[in-house]
């Protein structure tokens, strides 16, 4: 169920469903992509999602505004960290005043992963007396970690940020947005060592860098594996390990045992 198509008398019937809120950005994705990359993808994941599991779950509008300062000097849209932390948790504090118990905060754009995880632990502390909410957020190329290595062709260092994966999409999805004469690999590759990036590896340490630091055009990864045939089964894999995530979090009750 899409909850923008709700008329509010009917909101209290939607207490046992599940929230879904996709969270995406607006900022540059190298020169063969559109800014509005990561909002369209998890748009399709969702939409997809909704067709899996419209019996189970309220579907909000995708958040296109994310945390993204890291990409400035290239071009983004942004909001700084305490205003999206504040926003998500005025988000889960209004679906909670609907009546939600279980809300995921879906998210495609990894600069908002330590916002979410902040947001979260606010949140925790704001309803700790509410044993039977239950607030995930989770990244879709995580929770489909083992299909999309399955699809991938480039090897580690081709998955980052307008790479393989998210320009297969594009080309499956919205092909006359991709500038196939500007696909080029860019970013620490496969020799980088402790310093290569990939979306299916996680790096041993931390640090917060621009993204100008990393790569000169936008792109990390090697988006010349792309192609649109790739691009669907990304799509449906990617729906599909949600839907199972899903499946198991509408039944967890670990809280209140």
């Amino acid at each position: 169920m899409l909850l923008e198509h709700v008329r509010w008398p009917e909101l209290g019937s939607l207490t046992g469903r599940i929230f879904v809120a996709p969270l995406g950005s607006m900022e540059q994705h190298g020169h063969h992509l559109p800014l509005f990359t990561d909002s369209f993808i998890i748009s399709r994941i969702a939409s997809r999602l909704e067709e899996l599991c419209g019996d189970k779950i309220v579907l909000l509008p995708a958040q296109w505004l994310g945390h993204s300062p890291h990409h400035r000097r290239f071009g983004c849209l942004s909001l700084d960290l305490p205003p999206y932390v504040e926003m998500i948790r005025g988000l889960c504090r209004s679906l909670v005043g609907l009546g939600a118990r279980r809300i995921l905060l879906l998210n495609g754009h990894g600069g908002n992963e330590v916002s979410c995880k902040a947001a979260l632990r606010e949140l925790k502390s704001d309803f700790e007396s509410r044993r039977d909410l239950y607030i995930a957020y989770a990244t879709y190329w995580s929770l489909a970690a083992e299909e999309f290595a399955a699809i991938r062709q480039s090897p580690e260092g081709g998955m980052g940020h307008a790479c393989e994966m998210e320009t297969s999409i594009l080309l499956r999805e919205k092909p006359e947005l991709v500038e196939k004469s500007l696909i080029r690999r860019d970013g620490p590759s496969e020799e980088g060592g402790f310093l290569t990036i990939d979306m299916q590896k996680s790096l041993p340490f931390y640090m917060v860098n621009e993204f100008d630091e990393f790569s000169r055009s936008g792109v990390i990864g090697m988006p010349e594996y792309a192609t649109a045939e790739k691009g669907e089964l990304f799509l449906e894999a990617a729906a599909r390990a949600t839907a199972r995530f899903l499946q198991q979090f509408e039944t967890w009750d670990f809280q209140t045992r």
